[in-house]
């Protein structure tokens, strides 16, 4: 079964939320992981109200970390949680998102991730959330705003792990020229496709700094 997993840094609903609305809408997610989302005043109330126009639910509501994962409606959500991640000092608290979803009577847990500008906090949180997600039991898919390139140290170490889905440039979402946002696929899941979806080119500039990434992924038949 075709699972569409996407990677959105929104920057808090900061621009065009209408142009926000339509591309989430172009590209059918069925598990939607946000980065920088609303976590201020009416946090709550931003949040619902753009999974409600973009015809999704609110799976996975965590404050801290700015984190959120909205799953559709052909999804059965088993489990979801935000749980943080170890504290670095004079850094933001970073935390991870964990959707556990059910698709045709198989599981998936897709973690969300905004790791941190610091390298050595970067690395540590890589290694943390593989940790957290190896002990599901589940085959794993792990998306988010890693705000480092592929050479980067972080990286490099999922990437022993996962396969990285090298979704293409998508910053800054008016002139890309920084690969920091993709989607990896655990050794049980497959990559077909993923890339910057197909939207409206002035919507994709418009709905905030980042661009998304969608992965098009299947789980592989067991044995």
């Amino acid at each position: 079964m075709l699972i569409r997993v996407a990677s959105y840094n929104i920057r808090s609903m900061r621009d065009d939320t209408a142009a926000l609305t339509r591309v989430i809408r172009a590209m059918r997610p069925d598990v939607l992981c946000l980065q920088e989302a609303p976590r201020f005043a009416f946090w709550r109330r931003k949040r619902a109200g753009l999974a409600r126009r973009t015809g999704l639910e609110v799976a996975v509501n965590r404050r801290s970390g700015g984190l959120a994962i909205f799953t559709s409606p052909r999804v059965r959500l088993v489990h979801g949680v935000g749980r943080p991640l170890r504290p670095f000092a004079g850094l933001e608290r970073r935390s991870i998102a964990v959707a556990v979803a059910e698709f045709g009577g198989r599981r998936i847990a897709v973690g969300n991730l905004h790791l941190d500008l610091d390298a050595a906090a970067r690395f540590h949180h890589a290694v943390e959330a593989v940790s957290l997600l190896d002990g599901l039991g589940v085959p794993t898919a792990i998306a988010g705003d890693f705000n480092e390139e592929a050479d980067g140290s972080a990286r490099r170490y999922l990437a022993r792990r996962f396969t990285d889905g090298d979704g293409g440039t998508t910053f800054p979402a008016g002139c890309p020229h920084k690969r920091i946002d993709t989607v990896f696929a655990g050794p049980e899941v497959r990559i077909l496709a993923c890339g910057v979806p197909a939207a409206d080119p002035s919507d994709l500039a418009e709905a905030s700094d980042h661009l998304p990434v969608l992965a098009e992924i299947e789980l592989r038949k067991p044995g």
